[in-house]
């Protein structure tokens, strides 16, 4: 192995042809200089395929999805109204290039559409306004209650964005060379990259809530079914979907990208009825702020992986 070079997965899952579509998944990632951990299961039947599950990885933007979910449930149990206003001003709210994080001036949304921007353009002001709502430690042991196992709720977005600024300053592209170092010699600059102080998911953790979504067996069935319409409204398809663009399937997703972080989870579900749950997580090896041949990367194992186990 030269230096620089990804390890290869420590832990391989699936039986048979399914091991060897995981083997190859991993063998192309690793080559292309990505760490990373990738699941694919049938909802229903529960074949799967991966590597390196049960690994902790921080989620940028894959956390909206358990807030979502522990929001849209708070709705459910009419404890939290979706048309109640939220204010939310640009100069004092949380960074990013979409949605009212990108806004000049102050704006007033209603909570169920701070959701719907929150899960369809990854809107990080949305996201930290319904953590106004519904604090980081509430999230959390929601999930804790509903026997979420592999996720862990520990700060606003924002946060992310703050750790950086204190480690790098303004200087972005430093940041970047900090968490591709960092992520070598697992010695964290940047604090919310850190496993054990990020918000943090495994592929098995976040597959398994996305099972229970798709199956009604986790918050109040209006909650679940309002999160499978809402993940559906995601604008950005250049991960999961990049190979699974057909008439007969749709996806449901959610990216999560920061500094070298290029995740997405979601659920393929073809019109046959088969439902995959997939979680690709993972960390690149290089200073690169855009990087299309790993968003690809992640399309054309979710299509590997998608074909193996509709067979």
């Amino acid at each position: 192995m030269t230096e620089g070079t990804p390890p290869r997965p420590e832990q391989i899952c699936g039986e048979g042809r399914l091991r060897d579509v995981a083997e190859v998944i991993a063998r192309d990632w690793t080559a292309l200089g990505v760490r990373g951990s990738f699941l694919a299961r049938d909802i229903d039947t529960g074949e799967e395929l991966g590597f390196d599950t049960e690994d902790p990885v921080p989620l940028a933007s894959v956390v909206k999805v358990p807030l979502a979910l522990v929001v849209l449930d708070q709705i459910a149990n009419g404890d939290l109204d979706a048309a109640r206003p939220v204010t939310v001003d640009p100069a004092t709210s949380s960074v990013g290039p979409t949605g009212i994080a990108a806004f000049r001036h102050p704006a007033t949304v209603a909570v169920g559409d701070l959701l719907l921007l929150m899960l369809s353009v990854s809107d990080n002001a949305a996201a930290d306004a319904l953590f106004d709502l519904v604090p980081v430690a509430d999230v959390d042991a929601r999930l804790r209650a509903w026997g979420c196992a592999g996720i862990h709720v520990r700060h606003r977005v924002n946060h992310m964005y703050e750790c950086a600024a204190g480690a790098a300053g303004n200087d972005f592209s430093l940041a970047l060379e900090l968490a591709v170092r960092d992520e070598r010699t697992h010695r964290h600059s940047i604090r919310t990259l850190d496993p054990t102080h990020a918000n943090t998911g495994t592929a098995a953790g976040l597959v398994a809530l996305l099972q229970r979504v798709w199956r009604d067996e986790v918050a109040q069935p209006r909650a679940t079914a309002e999160l499978r319409r809402l993940m559906g409204h995601q604008v950005f398809t250049q991960r999961l979907a990049a190979e699974l663009r057909t008439d007969s399937l749709q996806l449901s997703g959610k990216t999560g990208t920061f500094l070298h972080l290029r995740h997405e989870i979601g659920v393929v579900e073809a019109d046959s009825g088969t439902r995959i749950a997939m979680a690709a997580l993972t960390r690149a090896d290089r200073r690169a702020a855009q990087a299309p041949d790993i968003d690809l990367s992640i399309g054309i194992a979710a299509r590997q992986a998608f074909e193996a186990l509709r067979m």
